[in-house]
């Protein structure tokens, strides 16, 4: 996507809901072509993330990966969307995508096929972003968590790193006890 089509697409503003929907009502392509239903994180919280290879703020999958490592194991679950939608910095092949993120940052957690998070969202997209108390990401690595019932906790913006104090303290909360 050109530098004139990121552009473009910050004047169009999805129509909010009136009531927060099920986000785990959904399911996606993963890099391996795979399918993955949400239904299956029910129960967990969720950090769904729109990420890119390409981008300065890139380095945050090291800090993905650690919140993943660290909260893993008592149910956080995390999961990447690789998107082009910002001046396209996202490679076009799962494959490449995946060798980077894997060989960079050692990435273990599920990572979407390249969709769309904002120009012509995915339905999962589409439904996160419309959320209350939601907005479309502004650019790469825009994180909303996810409670365990699907429903949307908070957005955080790309310069909100993964361990930010604001991100552990919200993550430690909607944790089971």
């Amino acid at each position: 996507m050109s530098i004139l089509s990121t552009a473009k697409m910050y004047f169009k503003r999805p129509a909010k809901r009136g009531s927060a929907s099920d986000l785990y009502d959904h399911s996606v392509t993963l890099l391996d072509g795979s399918t993955l239903d949400l239904n299956t994180l029910r129960g967990r919280p969720t950090l769904i993330v729109n990420t890119a290879s390409k981008c300065g703020f890139t380095p945050q999958y090291a800090g993905l990966q650690h919140l993943y490592e660290t909260y893993g194991e008592r149910g956080l679950q995390i999961l990447g969307s690789p998107s082009g939608d910002f001046a396209d910095q996202e490679f076009d092949s799962a494959d490449e995508v995946g060798a980077f993120c894997r060989k960079n940052y050692g990435v273990s957690f599920p990572l979407t096929a390249p969709t769309s998070v904002r120009a012509d969202p995915d339905p999962l997209w589409s439904d996160l972003i419309t959320q209350p108390n939601s907005a479309p990401p502004n650019w790469n690595f825009t994180k909303y968590l996810i409670d365990a019932d699907g429903h949307l906790i908070r957005r955080f913006g790309t310069k909100v790193k993964p361990e930010a104090p604001e991100v552990i303290s919200a993550i430690e909360a909607a944790l089971p006890g």
